[in-house]
């Protein structure tokens, strides 16, 4: 919960580095508050006719679009790379497998161009 919070803290904050545990402890956390929001959504009736969810879900989501961001620009600079990868998500399937593998990959021993290692190494 401690890295969600420091995700959050650094809302948009696009410098520096997140660690691997960082960026996946955020994205761990944003899918389990996400599915507490849909079935907040669903308590409530307040779901979108077809679609199973609604505003809380909705709102949800879009306060995290920026963190989110954030993050994973922070997590491509803790492997040496450029933020910009991130469009890498637009191009799909082979796009989406390859920002993973990025995500997946560990850090940059030492200093980089981003900053010092997140694991004080």
């Amino acid at each position: 919960m401690n890295y969600y919070l420091l995700a959050l803290k650094k809302y948009a904050v696009f410098s520096g580095r997140a660690s691997r545990k960082e960026y996946w402890m955020f994205f761990l956390f944003n899918v389990i508050f996400s599915i507490l929001a849909i079935i907040l959504d669903n308590i409530f009736s307040i779901t979108i006719k077809g679609i199973g969810y609604g505003p809380i879900y909705i709102l949800f989501m879009l306060a995290m679009i920026i963190p989110a961001l954030a993050v994973s620009v922070r997590r491509l600079h803790d492997t040496g790379r450029s933020g910009w990868m991130y469009l890498l998500v637009f191009i799909p399937i082979i796009g989406t497998i390859w920002f993973l593998v990025l995500m997946l990959t560990d850090s940059d021993l030492g200093e980089n161009a981003y900053g010092q290692n997140p694991k004080g190494i």
